[in-house]
């Protein structure tokens, strides 16, 4: 339906347009890496007595059919079905694998029970249809195999129904899902020497499938969807889409633009949009002007405001982010809204009109009116580089032409840029801050006692905030338009290096000597001779031990 749509314009835009979208190797992983689910069958349906009683006979050719009640109607006990009851009820898992615990009996005695074992004498149930209210999973995308029917008016609920009952009989054998995402933990600013950092992936994911146990992070790629906000979010790329690669997604940005120019194409406005939502972008752009050039991606979030700036920087007049508004996940809306609202800031700071990137809904299709100007030169290379030197090289090609010319911009807290300001006359140089910084945006002079900052590394993460024993470090978010400044390194904080009292060799910062000498002249371990050692190097101070022990053998020195 798309295809015919797009040929059916026979304007010079909408020509250049169908030969750019058709004529460009599509997005595609030739081997995408997967994730495998084996289902038997047995179903599980959860509700009200008098629901279950009427669905329960409609899944009857399934491996099994197990009904949990919410209510204790006791109405229906003469059937031929067995009916458990409880209100208290936890389901986790997903297609062959839900794990069902709940109180059955009174609440008072009661304990949680595997209810699969009691059913039907095995450990999980392969496929949930929840027809509650409100949801027993409470996610905003449900894993697979798992139905919440009944958050849904009357009308759907029935249309619902009636489509499972042609479907689930399907739902037994082996099935394979893509393993959407790159996790590499290398890159993560999560967590170091306990100390916690950046959540941001966590807050983004609408399905539950990220989690952290304090030190890393893990997905269970069995509970993700392939929604891709966790990548977006992420500003180290320690995760990444992985259907399709990121650059290999920019690259077809860059083609199809160009592609689209080569043709005689002219005011080129980029719409991207998720698979899900083809049949509603074959009708807009009945009603869009042709210059409209779609670009389906497996999902709308799975790219943000690198590849968006790309976008603008390969000839793109406008980049409109399509969807139903009004139907987005609430975690999705977040994601999608955080992100853009820097990529606006970053347009407004410029002088730029902020929708040159904006959401787009299906319903303004009719009066829609693309911008007649670029912004920029296009640029005639793909921009290669991790997406924030990407995103980083476009912003300092639009500044250079700025009307606004800014030098410095305020960002959203949650923003991935900014700065630290250090209280010097403080600051003891221990490089706690150095020994969490996951970017090493922090980090030594090298030859010298000495704190330097690269400003453009920095993702505020927050761990050598946090990390700092002397409380010193204080994050300040913003951007620096200064490019040069933004990538050199800046002089935080340098003091005089403590000369060893034995061999005159430089070994510490003289304020933490001066501080431990004082912090620790009145402890028992530190009296008489043992405080020297505190000024002394550590070769000076072994040395200094085994002297003293090869003069007294019987004495206890202390290290």
């Amino acid at each position: 339906m798309l295809k015919s749509t797009l040929n059916a314009f026979t304007d010079t835009n909408g020509v250049a347009r169908a030969t750019a979208i058709t004529g460009t190797v599509e997005l595609a992983n030739l081997i995408p890496p997967t994730v495998t689910y084996e289902s038997r069958g047995n179903l599980l349906i959860i509700g009200t007595a008098e629901q279950l009683l009427q669905l329960a006979d409609q899944f009857s050719t399934l491996n099994s059919v197990t009904l949990l009640a919410t209510d204790s109607n006791t109405s229906h006990t003469k059937t031929a079905h067995t009916l458990y009851y409880s209100q208290a009820i936890t389901v986790k898992g997903y297609l062959g694998a839900f794990d069902v615990y709940c109180r059955i009996g009174h609440e008072t005695t009661a304990v949680d029970t595997n209810l699969a074992k009691i059913a039907i004498g095995r450990e999980c149930f392969d496929i949930v249809v929840d027809m509650t209210a409100t949801g027993v999973m409470n996610v905003e995308i449900p894993a697979a195999g798992y139905y919440a029917v009944g958050q849904r008016s009357e009308a759907q609920v029935s249309a619902k129904l009636a489509a499972l009952v042609d479907e689930l009989p399907a739902m037994i054998g082996t099935f394979d899902k893509p393993k959407y995402f790159r996790l590499n933990p290398d890159l993560c600013a999560h967590s170091s020497r306990s100390i916690k950092g950046c959540d941001r992936c966590i807050d983004a994911c609408p399905a539950g499938a990220l989690s952290s146990d304090g030190v890393a992070i893990a997905i269970d790629p069995y509970l993700c969807q392939g929604v891709g906000t966790c990548a977006t979010a992420c500003p180290t790329e320690a995760i990444s889409y992985a259907l399709p690669d990121p650059q290999i997604t920019q690259n077809f940005v860059h083609s199809v633009l160009a592609r689209y120019k080569q043709e005689g194409g002219q005011t080129p406005t980029l719409l991207l949009y998720g698979e899900r939502d083809t049949d509603a972008v074959a009708h807009a752009l009945t009603e869009l002007p042709s210059c409209v050039i779609t670009l389906a991606l497996e999902e709308l979030a799975t790219v943000g405001i690198d590849t968006w700036f790309s976008a603008l920087a390969y000839g793109a007049h406008q980049v409109l982010l399509a969807t139903n508004t009004k139907y987005i996940p609430a975690t999705i809306d977040t994601v999608l809204t955080n992100e853009l609202t820097i990529a606006q800031n970053f347009l407004t700071e410029l002088g730029y009109d902020a929708d040159r990137i904006c959401l787009f809904d299906f319903s303004d299709s009719a009066h829609f009116k693309g911008y007649e100007s670029t912004l920029m030169t296009p640029i005639e290379a793909a921009l290669t580089g991790t997406k924030r030197e990407k995103l980083f090289i476009v912003l300092e090609t639009l500044n250079q032409s700025s009307p606004a010319q800014p030098t410095h911009s305020t960002v959203t807290a949650n923003a991935p840029y900014g700065s630290v300001t250090c209280e010097t006359d403080d600051c003891t140089l221990c490089m706690s801050c150095v020994s969490v910084c996951p970017t090493r945006a922090l980090h030594a002079i090298g030859d010298r006692p000495g704190l330097l900052f690269v400003e453009q590394d920095c993702i505020q993460c927050g761990m050598c905030e946090k990390a700092c024993p002397e409380k010193v470090i204080t994050l300040e978010a913003g951007f620096n338009w200064d490019w040069q400044a933004r990538k050199a390194d800046k002089l935080i904080h340098e003091e005089p290096a403590a000369c060893c009292i034995s061999c005159g060799k430089p070994f510490a910062p003289a304020s933490m000597v001066k501080m431990l000498t004082e912090k620790l002249q009145s402890h028992s371990h530190f009296q008489g001779e043992a405080i020297r050692r505190l000024s002394m190097c550590e070769d000076c101070r072994v040395r200094d031990i085994f002297e003293k022990m090869e003069q007294d053998p019987q004495s206890q020195v202390r290290v």
